[in-house]
């Protein structure tokens, strides 16, 4: 008779640990089918977070559609407008409200010269508030910019 408090214990826990899987479940899914934020920075072109460089990204589709592997033109500047030659780019990005990268491992392809580098790869395969994360290794050193999109 004494170990029935442990045995009602028990049983409550195996009720509970359900309950709250579901309700984590609910809570997440609620917070993907959140709008983004109304202040996103929608823009194309940007200085980078420590102001070493301005990059500019420039989808090869327009409109972006999903699921169609495309490349991308990035631009990287001096922030006085000097093309950047010869930096190392690399490329990532994901869907802030759903936790998840992006499907692709994008990649720089090819330098084009006066500062462009042609990237491929990229790939959305939902609609929804994306980034795309630029990140440079530049004669000014590392930095990064993050641009958002909305398909």
């Amino acid at each position: 008779m004494h170990n029935l408090p442990n045995l009602i214990t028990r049983r409550r826990l195996l009720w509970a640990v359900p309950v709250v899987i579901v309700a984590a479940a609910g809570l997440g899914a609620a917070a993907m089918m959140q709008p983004p934020p109304a202040d996103l920075d929608l823009s194309l072109m940007k200085s980078t977070d420590h102001g070493h460089y301005v990059a500019s990204v420039e989808p090869g589709l327009s409109p972006i559609v999903t699921g169609t592997i495309h490349g991308w033109i990035v631009e990287i500047k001096t922030p006085d407008g000097k093309p950047v030659e010869h930096a190392e780019i690399s490329i990532s990005g994901g869907m802030p409200q759903h936790g998840h990268g992006l499907p692709t491992e994008p990649k720089v392809t090819a330098e084009l010269g006066r500062g462009r580098y042609q990237v491929e790869g990229m790939k959305f395969n939902m609609p929804g508030w994306w980034t795309v994360n630029v990140a440079v290794k530049g004669p000014a050193g590392p930095d990064t910019a993050t641009f958002n999109l909305i398909l």
